[in-house]
């Protein structure tokens, strides 16, 4: 079985870089941080998927990078993950993520892939991320551990000409069972930007802790 991605799923990730496509219903959600964060109802799910874009400062794509696909690290500076790790299925590799969810609220688990390409774009250094769940991996689930079935994210990294980070982010999380809407909204509009200042915290720390390994 092939879990990989397409070159064309990775095209489509860094053309947004320039100009995030906003047609078809894309609302402005939010602006926090240097950042945009709009909005696309999915009429399916009730559910929203997001675009997230502008300037992560005093962090360089390739550190972010790095930082976003180290699990071990990630698990030292995300306050949110109980538990992260790679497993092998079929020869390939996924990863195994349990996310805290505050009380009364049960956690949610997702099984899924992700690919890292550095790339070269007539001379533009740009570094892209995919990842999707996989549903079809058989992975036990666990009691009071609900299982999110349908979450894609795609990450785009550039320089922004200075010391800083272009970045575009899009992603869809249905985390199934009953939240409440205030609670999507807070995730969305206080959660995102809340991430990526974490990540760039965790980027400017990132050498030390390397260093100390």
């Amino acid at each position: 079985m092939s879990l990989g991605f397409t070159d064309e799923e990775f095209q489509r990730s860094w053309k947004e870089l320039d100009e995030p496509q906003l047609l078809g219903g894309w609302e402005l959600f939010t602006e926090a941080s240097g950042l945009q964060i709009h909005r696309l109802h999915d009429k399916e799910t009730g559910l929203y998927e997001y675009k997230v874009s502008g300037v992560l400062s005093a962090c360089s794509p390739g550190q972010c990078a790095d930082v976003y696909m180290d699990l071990t690290y990630r698990r030292r500076w995300d306050g949110y993950v109980k538990e992260l790790k790679e497993m092998d299925f079929d020869g390939q590799t996924v990863i195994y993520w349990e996310v805290k969810y505050p009380f009364p609220m049960s956690n949610r688990d997702y099984v899924y892939m992700r690919e890292r390409r550095d790339l070269d774009v007539d001379g533009r250094k740009i570094w892209v991320i995919l990842a999707r769940s996989c549903p079809e991996v058989p992975c036990e689930e666990k009691k009071g551990v609900l299982r999110v079935r349908d979450y894609k994210q795609s990450v785009a990294l550039e320089s922004d000409g200075a010391e800083g980070t272009k970045v575009f982010m899009n992603y869809f999380d249905n985390p199934g069972g009953l939240i409440p809407t205030w609670l999507v909204n807070w995730a969305a509009k206080s959660g995102v930007p809340g991430f990526l200042k974490d990540l760039q915290k965790a980027c400017s720390e990132y050498s030390n802790y390397c260093q100390k390994k």
